[in-house]
C-alpha cells in the first residue's frame, strides 16, 4: 500500500521539527554561558560553533516544512493552509540563511514571517484534525500569537526576552511535532 500525500506531509513535519529540536539543544549545550531566559534562540545563529549546527538545522527545517506544504496541498487541496504553510517555511530558511547581526532587520523580518504563520497554521490546521488534538492545534497556534505581540510590545511577563521568545518558538514547535504525528497516520487523502 502507498503512503499518502498526508502521510508523506506528516513525515516531512514529523523529522523536519525533531532534527530541529534535538540540534536546538545542542547547540545551545555547545555554548556554557547561553542562558534561556537571557539569550535569544537566534543568537545561536550568530555565534561559533553553534552556529555551524543552528542555520544548516534551521534552513533544513524550513525546506521540509515547504515540502510538507506541497504534501498537504495533494492530499487537501485547501490553498488557505497550502499558504500558510508556505510561507511559514520560506520564514525559517530566512531566519537561517540571514542570522542576527544581518543587516537591515532581514532576521526578524523573517523570524516574524516564520512563527506567526506556523501559529495561524495551527490555528487554521485544526479543521483537519479530531478531538482533542483539533483543541491542542488552537491553544498552541494561540499561545504563539499572543506570545508574538506580547514580545513585540517588550512584554516579558517575568520570562526575560529569550525566554518569551520561547513561548513563541516552542508551542509551534510542539503543534508542528503533533501535527506531523497526526498526518502520518492518515491512510488516504481525506481528512480524519
Amino acid at each position: 500500500m502507498a503512503i499518502s500525500s498526508a502521510a508523506k506531509a506528516g513525515l516531512v513535519l514529523f523529522f523536519g521539527t525533531v532534527q530541529f529540536g534535538i540540534l536546538l539543544i545542542v547547540a545551545e549545550a555547545l555554548l556554557p554561558t547561553y542562558s534561556d531566559s537571557v539569550n535569544y534562540i537566534s543568537d545561536l545563529g550568530a555565534t561559533s560553533p553553534a552556529s555551524m549546527i543552528f542555520n544548516p538545522s534551521i534552513i533544513l527545517f524550513g525546506l521540509l516544512v515547504m515540502v510538507a506544504a506541497y504534501y498537504l496541498n495533494r492530499a487537501f487541496r485547501w490553498m488557505p493552509l497550502t499558504c500558510l504553510i508556505v510561507i511559514s517555511g520560506i520564514g525559517l530558511i530566512g531566519v537561517g540563511v540571514f542570522p542576527e547581526p544581518f543587516p537591515f532587520d532581514l532576521h526578524g523580518v523573517f523570524s516574524v514571517l516564520a512563527y506567526l504563520f506556523i501559529g495561524l497554521s495551527a490555528v487554521v490546521a485544526a479543521r483537519f484534525q479530531k478531538k482533542p488534538l483539533f483543541y491542542f492545534s488552537i491553544v498552541l497556534g494561540l499561545i504563539t500569537l499572543v506570545a508574538l505581540v506580547l514580545y513585540g510590545a517588550g512584554i516579558y511577563l517575568g520570562l526575560g526576552p529569550g525566554g518569551m521568545e520561547r513561548m513563541i518558538a516552542y508551542p509551534a514547535l510542539f503543534w508542528l511535532f503533533g501535527f506531523g504525528g497526526h498526518l502520518m497516520a492518515f491512510e488516504d487523502n481525506k481528512p480524519q
